[in-house]
């Protein structure tokens, strides 16, 4: 785990009493879902109708009012990277007593999981159950030397990268609804940065089963994102030499783009945080987003997309507070 998340695990107040919960099983069964609830996803992103195991082991640290658990399980689609094909996950857990929320966090493009380690964590000392996955080729699941990411070059094989992720999402929510002694299945969330918010968002309209979503620095349109964006600048020239148009790479990515599917999130708790200058996520791509969502919550942050890390703690309160008061029925 990353100093900076370990350090803060000290510094957070927890709310409630801290109670001794009882250990994970190292192995825990997972049934699958029917084939009457897939027949409601999208065919794209359905899962095998099968049970799979999640096996857990505790990380050992010093904390009164959290634990932190490694997470694995095996992916829903095969690839040929052996290692990308078992999901890891981060799990922390609060020393609470009763079922708490749980969401699932997500990172950013670049693959630091630090700063998604500090939100899981603030998550859990503020009574949310909260798991870090790594999304595909990325973390544990990028072998030495290995050259294939989930945000390719190829924008074919990034739907196939955005959907093993959306796919593997469905089943770590799969395993929070196993742990019913702690979790509450009504109150499953997620909540992504940047990369991990355009998944999030794209994961929740598509898995009915996620009630809460908070996206920080997100948005839709991913064909205007990608084909604007200057860190894809070197991907741009590469598509434009493939012969193509802006139009035709917008098409390509619209089975995985979230505002294919955003109308789903209209009756859904909904919150995004966002930069007013966001030079990666466009305004408009935010706004795409939000008004296909139905206009939930949004709160708008002075910066850009690197310079908002100003309102970081002001970003972790807004989304430990969104996940842990519950829904209205």
């Amino acid at each position: 785990m990353g100093s900076l998340a370990l350090g803060l695990l000290a510094s957070s107040a927890a709310l409630g009493a801290n109670v001794e919960l009882a250990p994970l099983p190292a192995v825990m069964p997972v049934e699958g879902l029917t084939a009457e609830f897939e027949a409601k996803i999208p065919e794209l992103f359905r899962l095998p109708v099968e049970d799979f195991e999640v096996a857990v082991r505790e990380v050992p640290i010093e904390s009164k009012s959290i634990e932190i658990w490694h997470v694995t399980f095996p992916s829903a689609m095969k690839t040929e990277s052996p290692a990308n094909n078992t999901v890891h996950g981060e799990f922390y857990r609060p020393k609470m007593a009763g079922q708490r929320p749980a969401v699932i966090v997500l990172h950013i493009l670049g693959g630091d999981l630090q700063l998604s380690r500090v939100f899981c964590n603030h998550l859990a000392q503020n009574g949310s159950a909260s798991m870090l996955i790594h999304l595909p080729y990325y973390g544990n699941r990028r072998a030495p030397g290995e050259s294939r990411r989930m945000i390719s070059e190829d924008p074919d094989q990034t739907v196939v990268g955005m959907r093993q992720a959306v796919m593997d999402i469905r089943r770590g929510i799969s395993w929070f609804e196993s742990q019913r002694e702690t979790i509450d299945p009504q109150q499953t969330g997620i909540f992504g940065i940047s990369l991990g918010g355009i998944t999030s968002a794209l994961a929740a309209a598509v898995e009915p089963r996620i009630e809460n979503t908070c996206l920080l620095l997100a948005g839709a349109d991913l064909g205007r994102i990608a084909w604007e964006s200057k860190e894809l600048a070197k991907f741009r020239r590469k598509w434009v030499m493939d012969g193509f148009t802006k139009d035709q790479f917008t098409a390509t990515l619209k089975p995985i783009d979230p505002i294919t599917y955003a109308a789903n999130l209209k009756d859904r708790r909904v919150l995004m945080l966002n930069a007013e200058k966001d030079e990666v996520i466009h305004r408009d791509c935010t706004l795409a987003l939000w008004q296909e969502a139905g206009e939930p919550a949004i709160k708008w942050y002075p910066g850009g997309h690197y310079s908002v890390i100003r309102h970081l703690f002001s970003a972790m309160h807004h989304t430990s507070e969104f996940f842990s008061t519950p829904a209205m029925p």
